[in-house]
């Protein structure tokens, strides 16, 4: 009796594998719109810096400090605090809906192209978090700003590859997206849960109106909303403004309305409209419309307010480097990221026996992981949730943030310049595969929404 053939083994995970066509142009196109915010976003922190320890930088705390609004309401804040509160929800607002259409028609909707941006995502945040507590064990009132360097700042890390002139092929632009946008998840989870210190149940509730007309009438009349650009301002602003200011009565930070409201909105396109196939659902109009509102107002005018810090010279640098504040934040960014990054990576490919995709090798994803420790927006946010906005901490917290984000951009300019190379050859790859696809580029049209 003849032996039976063996079995063939099952197709090994390919970790960094090229996406669809569609989701490389799709991501391409968010990414440039990032890389200019990235670029404005820098510029704006510069000027804040510059400003804050000028001659002049009494009129710039005036200028942050300015209250402007409605008290009776809790509405009457400070221009930063609008920019913290108020601002970044936009960009909150994006958050959701990327995460969304991601996990729902993007790649990401697998299991096997998920689970390995995910789970680093997670290890990105878990390691930094736990460098930053070691080192301010011995602080309980430092100990509250354990997750400042949790997140990472896309637009400031594409303003990096921009400059350093990177090709970095999409697979790879396609993962530092993915765990930019789960950090941010993570991130705006982590203020909800731990840095809200009381809650007014009475507008919370009252914020489910709102919302829940919002929902309804983004489902119901998608297609009159992807159409009529006028009607979203009109009919749908002033109910997500509602939500936000009761969210924000309620003790909960404003920005997570941001993500609840971008969650709401519909991803795929209904059957009338000819379903998926026909083209982009609201979710990616609406992308389309508020990111360069996000990416070149929304961000860089956070940033401002928020990176300006009268460091007093030389003297006082180094008070603020020295304090473990400032050393959590460094060590977290610069050496937990690339840690937890690379670390659950390996890890993954380990366990499941994966491979990266041939075009890659470890030190691409070294080098994406030392770029992600570059954590600026919600890092400032979170310092000033943690310590108040102007007190010491607080100010050594953002030298840190800064000085953290240009050593793990300097770092990640030498790893990924090194490989420029290589990029080039799998960007002409990419081109050549994209060119035989023949798949029609429906991201690329001007269609409405169903």
């Amino acid at each position: 009796m003849s032996a039976l053939p063996p079995t063939p083994a099952p197709p090994r995970l390919t970790v960094f594998g090229r996406g669809s066509y569609a989701e490389a142009l799709r991501i391409g196109e968010i990414l440039r719109k990032e890389t200019v915010g990235g670029a404005l976003l820098v510029a704006a922190a510069a000027i804040a810096l510059i400003w804050a320890n000028s001659p002049a930088s009494e009129s710039y705390f005036a200028l942050r400090d300015f209250t402007l609004g409605y008290g009776p309401w809790h509405l009457d804040l400070s221009l930063g605090a609008w920019a913290a509160d108020g601002l970044l929800a936009i960009f909150f607002f994006l958050v959701g809906l990327e995460l969304k259409r991601e996990f729902v028609a993007g790649d990401l909707r697998q299991f096997n192209k998920s689970v390995v941006p995910v789970a680093a995502a997670v290890g990105g945040v878990a390691v930094p978090a736990l460098i930053y507590a070691a080192v301010n064990l011995a602080g309980p009132e430092a100990l509250h700003g354990w997750a400042i360097p949790t997140a990472t700042d896309i637009a400031f890390a594409l303003a990096v590859l921009a400059i350093i002139g990177s090709h970095l092929p999409s697979a790879l632009r396609i993962f530092l997206l993915t765990l930019a946008v789960v950090d941010d998840l993570l991130a705006i989870t982590i203020i909800a849960v731990f840095y809200t210190s009381e809650l007014h149940p009475v507008p919370l509730l009252l914020a489910l109106l709102p919302l829940g007309l919002y929902t309804l009438l983004v489902q119901k009349y998608r297609r009159f909303f992807g159409l009529h650009a006028l009607a979203a301002w009109v009919i749908l602003l002033p109910l997500g403004a509602t939500t936000w200011a009761l969210v924000h009565a309620s003790g909960i930070h404003a920005t997570v309305a941001g993500v609840l409201l971008g969650f709401a909105v519909p991803v795929r396109r209904s059957q009338a409209s000819g379903g998926p196939e026909a083209g982009p659902g609201l979710a990616e109009i609406f992308e389309h419309r508020f990111r360069p509102i996000s990416a070149g107002f929304a961000v860089p005018v956070f940033a401002f307010f928020s990176a300006g810090v009268a460091v007093g010279g030389w003297q006082g640098l180094g008070a603020a480097l020295t304090d473990p504040v400032a050393v959590g934040i460094v060590l977290a960014l610069v050496l937990g990221k690339p840690a937890g990054i690379l670390g659950t990576t390996w890890l993954i490919t380990k366990a499941t026996r994966a491979r990266l995709d041939r075009s890659f090798k470890w030190i691409d994803v070294f080098g994406l992981s030392i770029l992600a420790g570059i954590g600026f927006t919600v890092s400032l946010l979170v310092a000033e949730l943690s310590f108040g906005q102007g007190t010491v901490h607080d100010d050594h917290a953002k030298v840190g943030i800064l000085a953290a984000s240009v050593i793990a951009a300097l770092l990640a300019a030498a790893v990924l310049r090194v490989r420029n190379k290589q990029y080039r050859q799998a960007e002409e790859e990419e081109k050549i595969d994209s060119d035989h696809d023949g798949i029609p580029d429906v991201y690329q049209q001007d269609r409405p929404a169903g």
